[in-house]
């Protein structure tokens, strides 16, 4: 067995075993199974409304699943910081359905806005690593991860297993309003349990890739991550998890609005990373698919240095780019899963290139209680 010099890289590792057994719990074959859901079945709003608030990576899979949810099962999703649902206030005549999403499940914001929301009357559902958290406990309803104790402070197996129910759940609810038959479900839910196998097949070239990009990348003063879409939310946890390991600052901006503003920092010192990758049996993501080849083709014309996560065998993409990391293809809301993998990695290795205890940042907690 082997062993590994951090919590980060082991928990990394861990990913693929992490999603079996979380997938274990919600699922039966290719089908939901039943106990597993029936607590939610009459969780949300009449009008389908839900309001996500989390934190941090939390909080960027909140937004993924936003799409998600919007998506496959026809939902009207909005995402909120925590720490300002908590405190803003709100129109208690309007109650969306609230989906609470932490690690730890003990997180003082997140964990209050919880509260507030069912001070409201507010139906809520709690995503935690830990089944006997506050909010667990304290939620409508409790959809609990299967990723095991989770120790360094980046997180990484308990966000990949957060977009897995967050997925799982689209699908649930998908199925419920008539967005997707049977058999369209048995086909995700497939999809969805051989992504573990991919993903650990795929991880000893992502390491060796990641860790001579970070020695090509070290001198790098700030980084700006792309994605469209279900994949911005991947760019901004792959930038929060460089800046956070390796205290290498990053920002995290939809493809599109690179050149509203950031294109000014592009430089030999700000080299950009996009996730490029494509569903090719989707034509919304065949579409901007296209829009990131001609943002590429632009960057090319600056002399920009660029990384980008494409589908393996992606010509088109590397042809464009200063270096590449390639991912197996998969269908557009399930990529996010695999392409935040290389970038935990990359950010691991800058942490390493720059002398940082990648398991103990500095000023950070694993839970954070007080704010």
């Amino acid at each position: 067995m082997r062993s590994f010099p951090h919590a980060m890289l082991r928990e990394i590792y861990e990913q693929p075993d992490a999603l079996r057994r979380t997938l274990a719990m919600y699922v039966d074959g290719p089908m939901l199974r039943a106990d597993a859901w029936a607590p939610l079945k009459h969780w949300t709003s009449a009008e389908g409304e839900v309001l996500i608030a989390a934190s941090g990576s939390s909080r960027h899979s909140g937004l993924a699943a936003e799409v998600t949810l919007e998506d496959l099962a026809g939902m009207a999703v909005d995402v909120e910081y925590a720490s300002e649902y908590s405190c803003r206030g709100g129109n208690p005549s309007h109650k969306p359905s609230v989906i609470v999403i932490s690690q730890s499940g003990e997180t003082s914001d997140t964990l209050a806005a919880l509260r507030e929301a069912q001070s409201l009357g507010q139906k809520t559902l709690a995503i935690t690593n830990h089944d006997t958290s506050s909010m667990a406990r304290e939620a409508t309803v409790s959809l609990p991860l299967g990723a095991g104790k989770e120790l360094a402070i980046p997180a990484t197996k308990s966000f990949t297993c957060q977009l897995a129910v967050l997925y799982l759940l689209a699908i649930y609810e998908g199925s419920n309003r008539g967005h997707l038959d049977a058999a369209q479900v048995q086909a995700r839910i497939k999809e969805l349990q051989q992504l573990a196998d991919s993903i650990e097949t795929q991880l000893p070239g992502w390491e060796t890739q990641m860790a001579s990009f970070a020695a090509q990348y070290r001198a790098a003063s700030t980084f700006l991550f792309l994605g469209r879409g279900v994949h911005y939310p991947i760019a901004r946890e792959g930038a929060l998890k460089l800046k956070e390991a390796s205290y290498v600052h990053a920002e995290g901006y939809p493809s599109g609005e690179l050149k509203h503003g950031p294109n000014a920092l592009v430089s030999d010192r700000v080299p950009v990373v996009i996730l490029a990758t494509v569903d090719r049996n989707s034509e919304d993501s065949r579409r901007r698919y296209e829009k990131t080849l001609q943002l590429l083709t632009d960057l090319q014309a600056q002399k920009a240095t660029v990384l980008a996560v494409a589908n393996t065998g992606d010509d088109d993409v590397c042809r464009l780019v200063s270096d590449c990391v390639f991912v197996e293809p998969a269908s557009e809301h399930l990529l996010p899963i695999a392409e935040v993998v290389p970038l935990q990695l990359f950010s691991y290795f800058m942490a390493l290139e720059h002398g940082v205890n990648v398991d103990a940042p500095r000023n950070l907690a694993k839970a954070v209680i007080e704010s």
